[in-house]
């Protein structure tokens, strides 16, 4: 199987796939949490549960990158390895 994007291409969205989910979850933990910081205002969310089911679900979905791009990393790590001529 032949790879679909870039190297540079996938090591970049592993990378910021990582930082995403790192963050996402440290703000979903806040509104679990009920973070005063978070749902303190007059404009804030009132049901802290649902938005961090909201963000979680983020997570979920930056979880799947990495699993593609992982893949598509894979993938050159591969070619590279073979070679893309062989003599023999």
């Amino acid at each position: 199987m032949k790879p679909v994007v870039g190297v540079m291409q996938a090591w970049s969205c592993i990378v910021i796939s990582v930082f995403a989910i790192v963050i996402l979850s440290i703000i979903g933990a806040l509104f679990k949490s009920n973070n005063h910081a978070l749902l303190g205002g007059k404009e804030d969310p009132e049901d802290g549960a649902a938005v961090a089911a909201t963000v979680f679900g983020a997570v979920v979905v930056y979880a799947i990158f990495i699993v593609g791009c992982g893949f598509q990393a894979f993938l050159h790590f591969r070619d590279n390895r073979r070679g893309a001529i062989s003599l023999s």
